[in-house]
């Protein structure tokens, strides 16, 4: 059996001016992972995971799943995988091995809340499929090429963030420089030390699921109209990516941890915030945490000071209904 492996994530700063060639600093979250796995077969079989099975209890319990995740699963993200590793393959002149497989995935990285659930299904999958034919895509290209899968096969309105992260792993700063990403179709991507970051905690509510593409829609549609405000904001988000990168390589983690709120609070300029969510923000730096969204909404990260305002922290967020746990980076 072959398998491939793909980790949640969590942006630090910038986010999300990686949609708009801007800049990030991001982590791997290895709490969570998607894992897919190849065996031999006659045919080329792709298997549901369980959670995608179409069973239920009865109608409450299909219209709260849909409510929650939409009307998607997996299969539709392994499918688009499948397709662009095939279509790289064709066009870069390569030639594999005449193989089929039976393809299965499980993931148990909460979904739909910005952790990056569906590019990790889409990452693992092209990791798999990588080893399985021994086919070597340079590992620069393959943000870009998972990318593609979900913009140009299934139409999800994102950035290259998670797809970056997810192939590095650790803690990456992303220059995604227009010039750079249309000449050489990616962008630079600077490996960081972890051991750099401030202590962090991630905390997420399940019932705040929802596509997150269709949540940074409202930010798209302001870009491409032109909107001044919004562009600025989207320009000073990247910017503090780099102040940051520059203030952890000096040691200057108090800088970063600021950072991390005005990350928010610019976001927050050009994004509706959704009352739950808000309440997660309140309750962290209500005890002195720093909190900004991991991702797209749903899921929350900071920076505390020391053991006694990690309890504080945990006790406040337990108590709006989160989950909270220090990330595994």
């Amino acid at each position: 059996m072959t398998e491939g492996i793909a980790y949640a994530r969590a942006g630090l700063l910038g986010n999300p001016s990686d949609g708009y060639f801007g800049k990030i600093i991001a982590v791997s979250v290895r709490n969570f992972r998607a894992r897919v796995m190849l065996e031999e077969s006659a045919e080329l079989v792709i298997v549901p995971a369980a959670e995608d099975e179409e069973r239920y209890a009865g109608l409450d319990e299909f219209a709260r799943g849909t409510y929650l995740y939409g009307y998607y699963g997996g299969v539709r993200l392994v499918k688009a995988a499948v397709k662009k590793f095939h279509d790289y393959i064709r066009s870069s002149g390569l030639a594999l091995p005449p193989r089929c497989f039976t393809l299965r995935y499980e993931s148990d990285i909460p979904r739909q809340i910005g952790l990056a659930g569906s590019s990790a299904i889409i990452t693992a999958t092209l990791r798999a499929l990588m080893a399985f034919y021994g086919a070597v895509i340079p590992k620069e290209v393959q943000p870009s090429l998972v990318l593609s899968a979900e913009r140009d096969e299934l139409d999800i309105n994102a950035g290259f963030m998670d797809r970056v992260i997810q192939v590095y792993e650790g803690c990456v700063f992303m220059d995604l420089d227009e010039r750079l990403l249309r000449a050489e179709g990616h962008g630079r991507y600077e490996p960081l030390d972890p051991g750099l970051l401030p202590p962090l905690y991630l905390a997420y509510k399940p019932a705040l699921g929802k596509v997150s593409g269709r949540v940074l829609n409202e930010i798209r549609v302001k870009y491409d109209r032109g909107d001044a405000f919004t562009i600025e904001a989207l320009r000073r988000l990247g910017e503090l990516a780099e102040r940051g990168k520059r203030a952890l390589l000096q040691g200057d983690r108090e800088t970063f941890v600021r950072m991390m709120d005005e990350n928010f609070e610019l976001r927050r300029s050009i994004q509706e915030i959704s009352p739950a969510n808000q309440e997660m923000i309140a309750a962290a730096r209500a005890c002195g945490a720093s909190a900004k969204y991991a991702g797209s909404g749903g899921s929350i990260i900071g920076a505390y000071r020391d053991e006694a305002m990690w309890a504080d922290v945990r006790r406040a967020l337990e108590a709006v209904g989160a989950v909270v746990l220090r990330p595994v980076i």
